[in-house]
């Protein structure tokens, strides 16, 4: 099968919201816990990776891929919904051009979600070393931002901006965002080898109550139909639905090597990176970034955001699917938790990057989840998750399960990319 390192990501501009929902006693009336005493038993009702649901033991690597077929369901299911069997045959606009000062390809491609509507599209932004002679290796980020505004490049496409207030968009003008302009770390993966691609996750769908009736999920709601089942696919799965589209072009381009792309994401995308490489096996390695409550830490560790905070019918009900909701309830009860869907990726590598001072993310809860899931990477032959106790930030842990938490907050910060540049060179 072939296999694509994806990675999704956020400017540290765009973590607003999470940045003022750090550090606040009370978010959406419900308390928020701090203090590391009052985490709870976290243990409590955890469900074992490696024991099947009719309670016999996963002993041998071959039996993994029927417990892994267990866990899928059950955080399909629970968590993020179900998604349609099928997509979109592929349908396309592309334009080629020299860029960033004669060091790169830039190709544009703006792919199609219907086979009739123009209206609902997505645009993706590849850069490729001009010189090279055979297809290469990539990364994907999932972007916040429209794609004229990660790059200081004129020659971008304008992107789109939604108001959720009227359900309308806009033209997203300028490029390069406030010298936020990622040029330099473009330049660097391609001077190594590497391509670097970005598209922006509301071009998929808007994220706000409503945005399933401007985006992909659109097609899917039958007549009169208002809202979908309780397993069903929230924006969340949405937003990784569409990036597998954008993974099925990326095998038909001859210049890229769709054996070998890399997804990384911060925030809400962080979750979007670990589902889409949970549910794609396509990607070759994953890497979210302060992925958090929904992602990577410990729903069961009551510390920074709960099940309860992000499910609250004032903040993101509509990026999981609504069987999420009552999990909120008594987290102790949940059929899963975030080591599941970290496992969910083995063997493949993931790298986990957190930051020291995003308590709302718990990089502690993070961590904790990783060493439940090493398990499932030791069965499998990839060793064990190589860290005995919390890493010091700006220590990176590089085995195939590995872990890096910047000296900063819930962001995405310049050495991040370095960080995710060598874990990259060494898994592809």
């Amino acid at each position: 099968m072939k296999r694509i390192l994806l990675t999704a990501s956020i400017l540290c501009l765009f973590c607003f919201s999470s940045l003022q929902a750090q550090d606040r006693d009370v978010i959406a009336g419900i308390p928020v816990n701090y203090d590391e005493s009052k985490t709870g038993d976290y243990t409590q009702g955890l469900p074992d990776l490696l024991t099947f649901a009719n309670g016999k033991k996963v002993t041998r690597p071959a039996q993994w891929a029927k417990r892994r077929k267990e866990i899928l369901n059950i955080v399909e299911t629970n968590q993020f919904g179900k998604v349609p069997a099928k997509r979109p045959a592929l349908r396309f606009d592309k334009r080629d051009d020299i860029a960033l000062d004669g060091a790169a390809l830039r190709r544009q491609v703006r792919l199609f979600f219907s086979p009739e509507d123009d209206s609902t599209y997505v645009d993706v932004l590849i850069y490729l070393p001009k010189d090279a002679n055979s297809p290469v290796p990539l990364l994907l980020n999932l972007s916040f931002s429209p794609n004229n505004l990660v790059v200081d490049d004129p020659g971008v496409w304008t992107g789109r901006r939604w108001d959720p207030k009227t359900g309308k968009c806009s033209p997203a003008k300028g490029n390069g965002h406030r010298g936020l302009a990622m040029n330099d770390v473009i330049k660097k993966y391609l001077a190594e080898g590497y391509g670097f691609a970005t598209l922006c996750y509301s071009d998929i769908e808007p994220d706000f109550l409503g945005g399933m009736n401007l985006g992909v999920r659109k097609f899917y709601l039958k007549e009169g139909q208002t809202e979908f089942a309780p397993d069903e696919w929230g924006a969340i799965s949405a937003w990784s639905w569409g990036v597998s589209y954008v993974i099925d072009y990326m095998e038909k381009d001859k210049d890229i090597d769709a054996e070998r792309i890399a997804l990384t994401g911060c925030s809400r995308l962080g979750k979007t990176t670990l589902w889409t490489g949970a549910r794609d096996r396509r990607i070759a390695v994953v890497i979210p970034s302060c992925s958090g409550e929904g992602g990577a830490a410990s729903s069961r560790r009551n510390f920074g955001e709960t099940v309860a905070h992000l499910t609250a019918p004032t903040r993101y009900p509509y990026q999981f699917a609504r069987n999420y909701g009552k999990c909120g309830e008594d987290v102790y009860s949940m059929p899963m938790d975030a080591h599941m869907l970290i496992a969910l990726v083995a063997p493949r590598p993931v790298l986990l990057q957190t930051g020291l001072t995003d308590n709302w993310s718990d990089p502690k809860g993070e961590y904790y989840s990783a060493t439940l899931a090493s398990c499932v990477y030791e069965l499998l032959g990839q060793g064990a998750f190589g860290a005995s106790e919390l890493p010091a930030p700006e220590q990176p842990v590089f085995t195939t399960l590995g872990y890096v938490m910047h000296d900063g907050g819930h962001a995405v910060l310049p050495q991040d990319w370095d960080y995710y540049l060598q874990f990259i060179k060494r898994y592809l």
